[in-house]
């Protein structure tokens, strides 16, 4: 048993309201220079819709992630002799207009225009080419429009067109928020041919080096949920970096300090790396997310603890992963489940499906719904967090409607439901940490680098002055 550390995220998306906070504080944080215009760190996608970039799901197309031929696992973009071949031309390689073409206002029109019959107007010109340009696409130019065309382009919807017609009155809508995976089988840390891009051995965070990335973009047809970027000014790849400098800190990533809905549950894990590529040879698509949970290993127990420890695993951090809120989510709970297992990559962001209103014909007749007959198809969310296995969607949205009845049944003090999965206490876990948890029981990080906790830091903030990360300056 090989134990390794690893930051792992969890996204509530009954309570995103797509809001895209997260998106702007992240693009102000980290790509707010030239080249990195169009790039996105973390955006909001509204589901059923295309994303950002468009159609980024279809891997028939972009060839992303792994496949597994005759029990062996390989990059479905090709063999290293096929992408020896393709690297000065990579056809799977998405343009700028599959995300969008980033662009200004020509606003000196409006300041230094003279006396006119007329109002002046400041007209787009690009970031790129400094030219005039007409607007046609945007990160989030289908935001709320799950009604709409682009809607009826989702990849997931295609997959399933016999049993889902987006009729008026059967529209459904959720958020999807997005960022790396930072999985734990990176396709695009095996496509990179510099070796510029590595998973950290202390933390699981993903990075691309800029010293060692030779702009051979082969990172990004490789990763299936398309969150590596190319910088067109400087030639290299870029990513989220999970914040690892706040990470090393003991605080946050800024999407999960900065969300207004309270939606990211932030702490880390301890897996078996020996079962990872196992894990991820899974004949079954199914079976994968199961198999998945088997990787993720208790941290309360001896044996996990003490193979944590011979690995160099610090007891801060076994610590956290101890109090750790994703484990009980992803593991003890299982209500989170990972985005498009199928690809293989063994995600670390976790979302917990949406519940959603009741269809119109069942409203009358019950107060809490079963998972079957809730708006969003459960054919649907299968295709996005299950591979198509609509029981592992209906199990978790029942564990998430046992919980809404327990704790309705005790506000009007009558007897729990019968035939619970788990014990009542359980449920009202749960309902603290997904409803009214507080900032600091939402996120679980070791202290930094300095030996500080959030919450000291948070204390220092604005009154010690500029200090180097460890006390090295």
């Amino acid at each position: 048993m090989n134990i390794k550390a690893q930051v792992a995220m969890v996204m509530n998306l009954d309570k995103c309201i797509g809001c895209h906070t997260c998106s702007i504080t992240c693009k102000n944080v980290w790509t707010n220079r030239e080249g990195a215009e169009y790039m996105y760190f973390n955006n909001v996608e509204t589901k059923p819709g295309i994303g950002y970039p468009k159609n980024w799901e279809d891997q028939e197309k972009w060839k992303g992630g792994w496949q597994v031929n005759g029990g062996e696992l390989s990059l479905r973009t090709g063999s290293k002799l096929e992408r020896i071949l393709k690297l000065f031309y990579h056809p799977q390689q998405p343009e700028l207009l599959d995300y969008y073409e980033p662009w200004t206002y020509d606003y000196e029109t409006l300041i230094n225009s003279t006396r006119k019959n007329h109002q002046p107007v400041a007209r787009p010109r690009s970031l790129i080419t400094q030219k005039r340009m007409n607007i046609k696409w945007g990160p989030n130019w289908d935001d709320d429009l799950a009604g709409g065309e682009s809607a009826r382009q989702d990849v997931n919807l295609k997959k399933i067109a016999e049993d889902i017609t987006l009729e008026f009155q059967d529209i459904f809508m959720k958020y999807l928020p997005r960022n790396c995976n930072h999985c734990l089988n990176p396709a695009c840390v095996a496509a990179c041919p510099s070796g510029a891009i590595y998973k950290r051995d202390e933390d699981g965070v993903v990075l691309v080096s800029q010293d060692a990335c030779r702009g051979w973009r082969h990172c990004i047809p490789a990763c299936p949920y398309k969150k590596v970027y190319y910088n067109w000014k400087t030639n290299k790849a870029e990513k989220c970096t999970f914040c690892y400098p706040r990470l090393e800190n003991g605080l946050p990533t800024v999407c999960t300090d900065t969300c207004v809905g309270r939606i990211r549950y932030l702490g880390i894990i301890l897996y078996d790396a020996d079962a990872v590529l196992s894990t991820a040879k899974t004949t079954d698509e199914k079976n994968i997310y199961p198999t998945l949970l088997d990787v993720i290993k208790d941290p309360t127990s001896p044996e996990v603890q003490a193979a944590a420890r011979q690995a160099g695993i610090s007891e801060a951090v076994i610590k956290a992963a101890e109090i750790s809120p994703v484990y009980k989510i992803i593991k003890r709970w299982q209500l989170a489940l990972p985005l498009h297992p199928e690809y293989r990559t063994l995600p670390m962001v976790w979302y917990i499906p949406p519940l959603s209103p009741i269809m119109k014909v069942q409203e009358d007749k019950v107060y809490l719904p079963n998972s079957e007959t809730m708006r969003i198809p459960l054919a649907y969310l299968a295709e996005l967090f299950s591979a198509g296995d609509t029981k592992v969607i209906a199990r978790t949205l029942q564990r998430l409607l046992d919980m809404r009845s327990v704790m309705r049944q005790k506000e009007i003090n009558a007897a729990p439901p019968k035939n619970l999965e788990f014990e009542v206490g359980e449920y009202e876990k749960m309902y603290r940490l997904l409803g009214i948890a507080k900032y600091a029981d939402r996120i679980k990080l070791p202290a930094g680098l300095q030996g500080k906790t959030h919450e000291q830091l948070r204390e220092l903030q604005g009154s010690a002055g500029y200090a180097c990360p460890g006390g090295f300056c």
